[in-house]
Parts: structure tokens; C-alpha cells; sequence
């Protein structure tokens, strides 16, 4: 289903564009059901936590998910550490969620299973 976001583009967003209603997140967080939506210093947003079985190539990820948001003009908050990566996206200009993140989580997806990753596992972290 993801399939669907994944031939999406992002769209240029203000502060004058919506941020997601509670629908349409409702409709889109299904497509990419192991993300999980976190709210921290009051902001929802997008994060996943992908493992993989060394730093070399968590840090090939962390570069392909890098190059997919300088062509979208969208960009995560990335996390690199030995065997994982922590992708978390949002909206600044918004202060939240809008359709561009769950474009980028579903093609961030499809970014994880070109390598060898291990177990993607959500984050439980909030804050």
C-alpha cells in the first residue's frame, strides 16, 4: 500500500499550508505501519528506528536517505549510531505532520529494504 506514497512527490510547504488533519493521518499512518508518531516539546512526529549489522552500512543508509531529501527539499532529523539509524520526520514549517512525511517515511522504507538491514524496530522513545 505504501506504493502509493512511494510514486508521491513532496510538495513546497509554508506555514500557510494545513498541517495533516486527524483523517488524513488516519488514512496515511496505515501505509506505513512501523513507524510511529511521537509528540516531543508538543510537536507530532514521524520516527522509526532501523538496525542494521554495522556501521558502515547504517551509515550508507544514513547517506541514501540524506541524498532522497535534498531531491525532495524534505528533510528528517537522522541519528547515526553503530548497527542503527533513527529517522525522524516532521514539518518545521508547520510544527507538525503534514503528507510530505509520510511520503518520506514510505520511501525511506523503500531505501531500508535495498540493504542489509536487520529488524527495523519502532523507536518508544517520547519526549
Amino acid at each position: 500500500m505504501s506504493d502509493v506514497l512511494t510514486n508521491q512527490t513532496c510538495i513546497p510547504c509554508s506555514g500557510k499550508v494545513p498541517p495533516a488533519s486527524d483523517a488524513e493521518i488516519a488514512e496515511l499512518q496505515p501505509q506505513i505501519p512501523d513507524w510511529e508518531i511521537i509528540s516531543v516539546d508538543g510537536v507530532p512526529q514521524l520516527q522509526r528506528v532501523y538496525n542494521f549489522s554495522d556501521f558502515q552500512t547504517a551509515l550508507g543508509f544514513t547517506n541514501q536517505v540524506g541524498a532522497l531529501a535534498e531531491t525532495e527539499q524534505h528533510h528528517p532529523a537522522l541519528l547515526t549510531e553503530w548497527g542503527k539509524v533513527t529517522v525522524t520526520w516532521w514539518t518545521h514549517a508547520l510544527n507538525g505532520l503534514h503528507r510530505n512525511d509520510f511520503i518520506m517515511a514510505a520511501k525511506t522504507d523503500n531505501i531500508s529494504q535495498g540493504l542489509a538491514s536487520d529488524v527495523a524496530t519502532p523507536s518508544h522513545q517520547t519526549n
